[in-house]
Formats: C-alpha cells, sequence, structure tokens
C-alpha cells in the first residue's frame, strides 16, 4: 500500500527550528541522522542543546543511523473521522524503536494496515510528497 494524499489540502510539513535542523537537512539528503552525546554515548530524541543524561553542552554530535528497528506500537486510520484530512484511509502510524535504543513515530508505506504487527522489522524510507520538504517513513526491512 502506497500512502496517498488528497488534492487540495495542505500537507503539513516538519517544525524545523535550530536544535532539529540538521537532522531534517539530513532526511532532505535522504539521510538518517541521531543526536547523540559524544561524552556518556546517549542517543536521545527529541534534539536539544544538552544531553538529557550527562547535561553536557559541548559534546553534543550527529551521528548515521541504520534507520532499522521494529515497531513497537501502531495505530490503523481506518474512518475520516480521526484520520488526517490530507491523508487518503486507510493508512497506518507507526511508533519504531530503533537498533540505537530511541522511538520515532511515522508512517508506514508498502503494507496493508490489517498487516501491521507489533515486533515487525522496519527500516526507514523517504518521500518528497511537496517540493518544499522531505519526510522519513518507514517500509517493512527486506
Amino acid at each position: 500500500m502506497t500512502l496517498e494524499y488528497v488534492p487540495g489540502i495542505p500537507i503539513l510539513g516538519p517544525y524545523v527550528d535550530p536544535d532539529n535542523a540538521p537532522f531534517w537537512e539530513a532526511v532532505e539528503r535522504h539521510e538518517f541522522v541521531l543526536q547523540r552525546c559524544a561524552d556518556c554515548k546517549t542517543y536521545f530524541q527529541v534534539p536539544r542543546p544538552m544531553c538529557p543524561h550527562c547535561r553536557s553542552m559541548d559534546s553534543l554530535e550527529w551521528v548515521p543511523s541504520t534507520g532499522r528497528g521494529k515497531i513497537f506500537s501502531y495505530v490503523n486510520f481506518t474512518t475520516d473521522r480521526m484520520a488526517y484530512p490530507a491523508m487518503k484511509i486507510p493508512y497506518s502510524v507507526v511508533l519504531v524503536e530503533l537498533e540505537e535504543g530511541i522511538r520515532l513515530t511515522a508512517n508506514i508505506v508498502d503494507v496493508e494496515p490489517e498487516d501491521v504487527f507489533i515486533g515487525m522489522p522496519v527500516e526507514v524510507t523517504f518521500n518528497k510528497p511537496t517540493d518544499s520538504f522531505t519526510l522519513y517513513q518507514f517500509k517493512k526491512a527486506s
């Protein structure tokens, strides 16, 4: 199943700020990076100016991620009463626990909603729904 959009309804892009800009710039290049503290090696999400573990502000770095993980939780949108109006139903939103240990939410593509399951191995993929931004999504791991 390919994620489809409803013509004429704006697609919301990501909110980009100074803390998360490197993440979205990498997504635009079809690269997947995560923020990590070089001192204590802790990965974290949401990007921020200070490590939530050791409180370091001088050792934050952006490192490549495998983009691989497993579905931790999910929701299937099957009715327009609760779905985002710019997206054609049905579609699924997944919470993925990445190999690095953090969790991210995104859409899953190329999988029918009834075939999504907790523990499903997934990998990142990229989609450019408009000329102005690129989104990361997940697909079943190959």
